[in-house]
């Protein structure tokens, strides 16, 4: 049986927010060119796999200040989750799971599936 851990709620709330910041995050950077600066398209099938890119127009700053805003608060948010004093009270050997735990703790909880969240305030 798994080991039930009570996280504290700024704990789960800044953790949900580090995986809502990381999905949009993400979406951003696939609707985004595939360089950041203006490059012409190319095709090299030299390699063991066919690799094609299409001209791209770049980011532009306000694209760019998107991504930098959403990476900043991804790297807040990791270091207030990481560093939280609730992981002082587990012991070293249950960090990882307790870790591992906490990552998916919303796959687990019908109540934050429903609502995307348990009503906590952010960090």
């Amino acid at each position: 049986m798994a080991t039930t851990y009570d996280f504290p709620s700024d704990l789960l709330a800044g953790q949900e927010e580090l995986h809502q910041v990381r999905a949009e995050l993400l979406a951003l950077l696939k609707r985004l060119p595939w360089s950041v600066e203006p490059l012409d398209g190319f095709s090299d099938d030299h390699g063991w796999r066919k690799v094609e890119r299409p001209a791209s127009p770049g980011w532009t700053a306000d694209e760019q200040a998107e991504v930098e805003k959403l990476r900043e608060r991804e790297r807040e948010l990791t270091v207030f989750v990481t560093c939280h004093r609730f992981w002082a009270e587990v012991a070293a050997a249950e960090k990882v799971d307790a870790r591992m735990t906490l990552k998916h703790v919303r796959e687990t909880e019908p109540h934050v599936r429903e609502t995307g969240t348990e009503g906590h305030s952010t960090p």
